[in-house]
């Protein structure tokens, strides 16, 4: 069952990278998503201020206080397996990020990773100045 859920979610995703990012607007604040880590597969927004967003590429928002949720996918070490390879799982997180900050016009990067199953997700400013950090993590 989990091999049909990864290629349904990446057909899925797919279909939203064709569809173009709307307008930048000047009068909200706006967060990216980035993930350096080797394995990081996604990292998704969820909710913002508890209400499920429509496209899971960015936050865009009115100035002030917000919290965020996202969805994290990395891989993480499943055990040995044939041949003495380890095996890759995904693992999925759900964190929540509180900022209360958030100013109109300016573009922030939410970036998530991962140090084998521990996940963390750091929000930057334009100039990489460390905004915050999660707040809760649930883990499947």
């Amino acid at each position: 069952m989990r091999q049909l859920l990864i290629p349904a979610a990446a057909l899925l995703l797919s279909a939203c990278a064709l569809t173009p990012l709307p307008a930048v607007d000047p009068q909200q604040a706006w967060v990216d998503f980035t993930t350096p880590t080797p394995g990081a597969k996604l990292v998704m927004a969820e909710r913002l201020d508890g209400e499920k967003l429509n496209d899971g590429r960015f936050f865009q928002m009115p100035p002030g206080p917000h919290e965020l949720m996202v969805r994290f996918d990395f891989e993480v070490p499943a055990g040995g397996g044939l041949g003495g390879l380890s095996q890759m799982m995904y693992r999925t997180c759900f964190m929540t990020l509180q900022y209360d900050h958030f100013q109109a016009g300016q573009r922030y990067v939410l970036e998530g990773r991962s140090l084998a199953f521990t996940p963390n997700i750091r929000l930057y400013d334009p100039a990489r100045q460390l905004l915050a950090e999660e707040r809760s993590v649930n883990c499947l």
